[in-house]
């Protein structure tokens, strides 16, 4: 089952090393901790390589806004499992990110419910755009995307998923 593949095993940080979820949402409230009076922006995005049998990045990205951030990211991989255009490689890099965001946003306010922290987990940015092959996809992409009560992110605005994962895909 895809949640599986996104909620087991583990989650890679540049500044910790490697997190189960758990460990990366407890990582996420300590980092906000340090300095609660900044302003916070949680958002979500994935990418793929182009082979039949891709791998997808996904990323949670905490930032400090005006002062950086962290980043925790996930390699996924179907055994087995063929994407034969990319079309539905973009499809999965949005489920994939959907579910993501939507366990660790409720996970994380869980967690929070009597801390004052300044923040929004809103966005999940999708690695589709104007310019190139994926521009006639724009329409579904929101709409998944917002249909999940998120608000997307598309290129040239969408960093975590057109730049933090594409160096991982």
């Amino acid at each position: 089952m895809v949640t599986d593949k996104i909620f087991n095993g583990y989650f890679y940080s540049p500044t910790k090393g490697n997190l189960e979820m758990g460990e990366m949402i407890k990582e996420m409230i300590n980092y906000i901790s340090e300095k609660p009076e900044k302003f916070y922006d949680v958002i979500v995005g994935c990418d793929s390589s182009s082979e039949e049998e891709p791998h997808f990045p996904v990323v949670l990205v905490i930032l400090r806004v005006g002062e950086g951030g962290r980043f925790f990211l996930k390699k996924i991989a179907y055994k087995g499992r063929k994407f034969y255009n990319y079309k539905q490689r973009i499809l999965e890099e949005v489920f994939l990110s959907c579910q993501m965001a939507l366990y660790l946003k409720e996970n994380f306010e869980k967690k929070i419910q009597n801390r004052n922290f300044r923040y929004q987990f809103r966005y999940i940015h999708a690695d589709v755009g104007e310019n190139g092959a994926t521009r006639d996809m724009i329409k579904e992409v929101i709409g998944l995307i917002r249909g999940n009560g998120f608000e997307p992110k598309i290129k040239p605005e969408s960093f975590v998923a057109s730049t933090v994962a594409d160096r991982y895909s």
